[in-house]
């Protein structure tokens, strides 16, 4: 039996709140392969709801199974190109024809004559026997999974996880979490691996209404195979400059400030109106500063939509609550927090907009920041970035900056890289070099060859389009990551003539944005034909299940 040692453990929950609190406290102080039909300058606001860690597969791979879902399994093992990858070799795995967009790639299950489902995906466990994919309805899974960079390499390919851009084979995923998150104590039961427990229409039945009557992608992965830091650093700056963990989430003053900039800069340079609504902690702060007049409460949105709509900004960002003040209000469906909270947070917020004069000229994208350790079958691709192994020529744990040049333009010199407030072993530095040996013969040197890079998407998370122009009842095959949404922005409202041209310019940040698809396929702006579609209600659990610090649950 391997014994793994990931070298660096995720950061405990409580951690990462108390984390995000103080940085939060201290801010105070201190080229697209898909199109749509139509037009898209149709589109007036761009709205992106990010909620935390569930993979594709945990929350979406049972819904070609749903009773009266639209959709069907793959029906026969496939061996071909996907849309958008630019991978020198197939996929040579069982999923939808590129064309069948009533074809969901979720997990390969029988429906027995209950209802309920027997799934032949699996993973092996520590002690040699099999584990496989099983309806899980706890709602709050305790204690949390391993979505470190070091850990999810290992889920992808246990036993070689720096080759998980050749051989993705999601086999690690009950041994990482029995090692380092999950650990055994006795005999376990079938159930007991939460990482291979998925939901369904019973679980999230407002997700399961949206994804069966608007637009849904089945080849969205998150941007990094890592944590929440650097995936939603991708979907603010297209890159994650090298950093690795969220402990390094804690800013220097003013923000991070990479050396290709943000999507806050662009839209600032050229006119793009844009606000981060948030209810504990705005997502931006790591990027500017928390008195950025950009960063709005929530209910602010709420006041806006029903009675100012023409004061709305072109690009939203809607924060869940992240927990910086404890559990008790927590809605981002991070575990062990109740997943139905952010499933009745998130149906306010698509209820508000549906039913608001902005409605018709809107995308809402819901999505998650990474996959949290939950198990996902889906080969994570290589990342569409002009063949290059980084966006931005910065390699993991060589992270580089604008915060003290010259010694932050050197690799590893960027700020909170070697060290953060938080943790003597979890930093950006020794993850990459846990995952990485080679590179600790040469910290500042040419990144090693054989050692995974950013040149690779992360782990496949759930992606629904919610909008007028969604086609209904659609799932695109087109890979995107989280820089697709910023591809589709910039294509939107950073798409300028050139003087004296007929030829125009997109502006984006790094090689990542600049090749992302922007995954219009999944629109028509021509016939808008979701803008009736109605949408139910989400309330919240009425046994809330969150943990409470005495041990208990949340509710009754």
């Amino acid at each position: 039996m391997k014994t793994i040692s990931t070298g660096i453990r995720c950061a405990p929950r409580r951690m990462f709140e108390v984390i995000l609190s103080i940085a939060f406290a201290f801010a105070f102080i201190l080229t697209p392969t898909a199109h749509a039909d139509g037009d898209l300058n149709k589109v007036k606001h761009i709205i992106i709801v990010m909620q935390e860690n569930h993979s594709f597969d945990n929350y979406f791979g049972a819904l070609p199974y749903a009773p009266g879902s639209p959709y069907h399994a793959p029906k026969a093992d496939r061996s071909e190109k996907r849309s958008g990858d630019d991978h020198d070799r197939s996929y040579d795995m069982k999923g939808c024809s590129e064309g069948d967009h009533d074809c969901v790639d979720g997990l390969s299950c029988k429906v027995n004559p209950d209802g309920s489902l027997t799934c032949s995906n699996s993973n092996l466990d520590d002690d040699g026997s099999t584990v496989h994919a099983f309806h899980d309805p706890r709602r709050c899974v305790v204690p949390d999974l391993d979505h470190s960079w070091v850990g999810t390499h290992h889920e992808i390919n246990f036993l070689k996880p720096n080759k998980t851009l050749w051989d993705s084979l999601s086999d690690g995923f009950v041994r990482v979490n029995d090692a380092t998150e999950q650990i055994d104590h006795g005999v376990e039961t079938p159930t007991d691996d939460d990482t291979m427990g998925f939901y369904n229409q019973d679980d999230i039945p407002f997700y399961y209404n949206l994804a069966e009557n608007f637009a849904i992608g089945d080849r969205y992965f998150s941007s990094v195979l890592g944590p929440t830091m650097p995936n939603r650093s991708y979907l603010m700056a297209a890159t994650s400059f090298g950093h690795l963990t969220t402990s390094d989430i804690f800013p220097p003053p003013g923000g991070y400030k990479p050396i290709t900039g943000t999507i806050f800069d662009l839209f600032d340079q050229h006119g793009v109106t844009w606000a981060d609504y948030f209810q504990d902690a705005p997502q931006g702060f790591t990027f500017r500063p928390a008195t950025d007049h950009h960063f709005l409460p929530l209910p602010v949105f709420f006041t806006q939509l029903a009675t100012a709509p023409d004061t709305l900004p072109e690009v939203i960002f809607l924060d869940p609550n992240f927990g910086v003040a404890g559990a008790a209000n927590e809605n981002d469906e991070h575990p062990p927090t109740d997943i139905q909270r952010g499933q009745a947070y998130v149906s306010k917020v698509i209820n508000a907009i549906r039913f608001s004069s902005i409605w018709p000229d809107s995308i809402v994208f819901i999505t998650y920041d990474e996959h949290g350790g939950s198990y996902d079958h889906a080969k994570p691709p290589k990342a569409p970035q002009g063949g290059s192994r980084t966006p931005d020529g910065i390699a993991p744990g060589q992270c580089a900056d604008l915060s003290n040049p010259p010694a932050s333009l050197q690799p590893g010199g960027g700020a909170e890289c070697a060290a953060n407030p938080f943790s003597t072993v979890d930093t950006s530095v020794k993850d990459a070099e846990a995952l990485c040996p080679a590179l600790a013969l040469n910290p500042t040197g040419p990144y090693p060859e054989d050692c995974a890079s950013f040149d690779q998407l992360g782990v496949r998370v759930p992606f629904i389009a919610v909008s007028p122009f969604s086609k209904p009842h659609y799932v695109s095959h087109t890979i995107g990551d989280h820089t697709s949404l910023l591809a589709l922005i910039e294509k939107r409202f950073l798409r300028v003539k050139k003087s004296d041209e007929d030829d125009t310019v997109t502006f984006h940040l790094t090689k990542r944005d600049q090749h992302a698809n922007t995954l219009e396929d999944l629109f028509d702006f021509e016939l808008a034909p979701s803008l009736h579609t109605p949408v139910i209600m989400a309330l919240p659990p009425a046994s809330d299940c969150t943990p409470t610090p005495t041990g208990g649950a949340a509710g009754g």
